[in-house]
């Protein structure tokens, strides 16, 4: 097979260059996607499907090896074990916006595996990836309806820039992760520090025009060397099927749909589907003569009710109108030992969410391959969604990726307000007790409570909710505020945006269709915006701003600032003052380079025994101060008194008292402590001491 590729100029300097016919070539798809010096290797397969699968088995794999940056892993293993955060994040990205473009009914086993051959440190391989998860799906022989662009959008200096080198990153006020077809979008992921509606939406205008590039230039690799698409075995409910469960449900259907409780809902629509079920008998049958499921069907029917009673009456299964919140309550401080927590329910779901703060040591270790060598976080959310939140039973396992992508979501939209300089490590814990639609903004809504709860002095309380779309057959189009799990499920989007009063600070778009016009996301921007100022009323009525203190249940925290050349004197040989202090203490301590010292401690006394001990270590002596010091030598004019470790001064025995004395020992001895002030410190830095203006000054 000969190698071809083609090469993407929209990032200036930096061209994508992506090719195929080199490598895994008994793939059925698989090519290299480059830019710079990192390089992505993707590959499609299928197989046929396999027997009672009712849903679409698509997989996407991603992982980075450390090999790709010259690296070893860390810690005691030097192989890569399960994947990463961010592996799973990426695999996930990949996978949303793929999933709307295969055929209806095509239940074939579908597995893309993506891995990072080669990283520079400067050009991020995620988006490479998506984007060649889509190159080799359409030069592979797998139907596919693609394909589709992708690519990451910062924002410098009021600037669209597209695949922002890591170098940028920092500079930058947005990050959008972008996957899209010719004027639709598709997927987006991302933050932002407080962007405005009209910025997002410029964003997305300015990511389509290098959408269009990235399509045009996968089109050029079919022509070159593109496969013959198989003919798939679709797996179709038969019409007949479905005018069944129509004729048989009737008004009943319209009816069950409308429960407004969900789990009733549930109820009633299994009961009538046993109906049908017995009014339909043996009218359908398999080659054995046995009766056929119509839960399939009637799945379907149901999905088209839902969607009718929206678009044609304006009408939704809890009975609210199409921009209407749910009820919404919030509480907080009703954990008493943690450090802030918070409830919020908004209708059936609710989310109750823990803050934890801790030293700067606890901050999560990140062992990176591509980025800061020393990556650390400060701030983590983790989300758990266990099964009683939608009242069953199931495998009680780790976090899934669903549990890692809504956690990851959540932190992002916080993060955007977290203060720069807090010497604590922050977690949140977001546990959700109910579900029913758009857990992940509860937890937002959650997390920016209980932070502030906890006394993290958050710069704006951060608020979140998603919005739906139901799309008609002759183009009309209905948005929801708020949706519901069924509105999610049955519907075409789920939209979630989260902010302040003053901008966005992250988002996540994921569809069942194949594109929604800018416009329309657009639209739905402003629908979220009213709902997100509504919600904030009602969170600021509860908690208006971060309480003055933090949790008394927390750790006392003090910052000190030392002379950096004093660094090695508190450590001391082999760490032996700073564990000795820590130990005898029970506190913690956290050096900076720049001498800082972070001082930990779970009482007052404990905070002020270990002040004290790292200043007698580390202080500098100040004239005009008072201190006590012991008597290290006594000399006929006069006794040299430690004031602080290693320092001494001069006690002139016309310093000793306010009359005259006549002999040193009249006043102190060797071991003597005694209380003196700093008078003076010459260009040699020797120190005088006099315990006459320290008594004076003592009256």
């Amino acid at each position: 097979m000969s190698v071809h590729s083609v090469r993407i100029d929209s990032c200036p300097g930096r061209p994508i260059t992506i090719e195929t016919g080199k490598l895994a070539l008994q793939a059925g798809g698989s090519v290299t996607v480059r830019q710079g010096d990192t390089v992505v290797l993707v590959c499609a397969c299928s197989a046929d499907p396999r027997p009672g699968l009712d849903f679409f088995p698509l997989q996407v794999d991603y992982r980075e090896k450390f090999s790709a940056a010259g690296k070893f892993p860390g810690g005691y293993f030097k192989r890569e074990g399960r994947p990463t955060e961010k592996e799973v994040l990426t695999g996930r990205m990949t996978d949303r916006p793929l999933r709307p473009l295969f055929p209806k009914g095509f239940k074939n086993d579908v597995q893309i595996m993506a891995g990072l051959l080669s990283a520079d440190g400067e050009n991020e391989p995620d988006v490479l990836a998506m984007l060649g998860a889509s190159a080799a799906l359409v030069i592979s022989d797998i139907p596919f309806d693609g394909p589709i662009g992708a690519l990451r959008v910062g924002r410098v200096n009021g600037q669209f820039v597209a695949n922002p080198p890591n170098t940028e990153e920092d500079e930058s006020d947005l990050d959008l992760v972008y996957a899209g077809v010719e004027g639709k979008t598709i997927m987006i992921e991302g933050s932002a520090k407080e962007l405005s509606e009209d910025d997002l939406r410029d964003a997305l205008e300015f990511a389509d025009a290098i959408v269009c590039q990235q399509i045009a230039a996968q089109r050029e690799l079919v022509r070159l060397a593109g496969k013959a698409k198989y003919e798939p075995n679709l797996d179709v409910v038969p019409e007949e099927q479905l005018a069944a469960v129509r004729e048989l449900g009737g008004s009943k259907l319209d009816e069950a749909c409308m429960v407004h409780d969900k789990q009733a809902r549930y109820k009633a629509l299994g009961e009538l589907l046993g109906e049908i079920q017995a009014a339909a008998g043996d009218r359908f049958t398999n080659d054995a003569g046995e009766p056929v499921s119509l839960k399939a069907a009637f799945e379907i029917v149901t999905e088209e009710t839902i969607r009718q009673l929206i678009l044609d009456k304006g009408v939704r299964s809890d009975g609210r109108a199409a921009d209407e919140l749910r009820e919404i309550t919030c509480e907080v401080g009703l954990l008493p030992r943690t450090h802030g927590s918070a409830l919020f329910t908004r209708g059936e779901t609710q989310a109750i969410v823990s803050t934890t703060l801790g030293a700067m040591s606890d901050a999560q270790v990140c062992d990176v391959i591509t980025g800061s060598e020393n990556s650390k976080k400060s701030f983590m959310l983790h989300y758990n969604f266990p099964n009683f939140a939608v009242g069953e039973t199931g495998r009680i396992m780790g976090p899934g990726r669903r549990e890692i992508g809504h956690g990851a979501l959540a932190e992002r939209c916080l993060a955007q307000m977290m203060p720069e300089e807090f010497t604590y490590t922050v977690r949140c814990v977001s546990d959700i007790l109910g579900s029913n639609g758009s857990s992940s903004m509860a937890s937002v809504c959650g997390g920016s409570l209980a932070l502030m709860d906890a006394g993290v002095p958050l710069a704006k309380a951060i608020a979140g909710i998603s919005c739906g779309l139901v799309e008609g057959s002759d183009g009309r189009k209905v948005l929801l505020t708020d949706i519901l799990g069924s509105e999610d499920h049955y519907g075409d989007m789920d939209f979630k945006v989260a902010g302040t009063r003053d901008g966005i600070t992250g988002f996540q778009l994921d569809l069942k269709i194949a594109g929604i016009d800018i416009a329309t996301m657009y639209e739905a921007m402003k629908r979220n915006h009213t709902a997100r100022m509504q919600i904030l009323d009602i969170m600021e009525a509860c908690l208006p701003e971060a309480r003055p203190e933090v949790s008394r249940f927390a750790p006392q925290i003090r910052t000190l600032r030392i002379n950096p050349e004093k660094i090695g004197a508190l450590i001391g040989p082999g760490g032996k003052t700073i564990r000795g202090i820590t130990d005898t203490i029970g506190c913690q301590i956290d050096i900076m380079d720049d001498g800082q010292v972070h001082v930990f401690a779970a009482s007052a006394e404990q905070m002020e025994a270990a002040v004290r001990a790292v200043e007698s270590q580390t202080a500098e002596v100040e004239v005009d101060r008072i201190y006590r010091g012991e008597v290290k030598t006594v000399r006929e004019f006069g006794a040299f008194v430690e004031i602080l470790p290693g320092q001494d001064g001069l006690l002139h025995i016309s310093e000793m008292a306010d009359y005259r004395v006549n002999k040193v020992e009249d006043v102190c001895n060797v071991g003597d402590t005694v209380t003196v002030k700093v008078i003076a410190i010459d260009d040699r830095g020797r120190i005088r001491l006099s315990r006459k203006a320290a008594l004076a000054e003592m009256e």
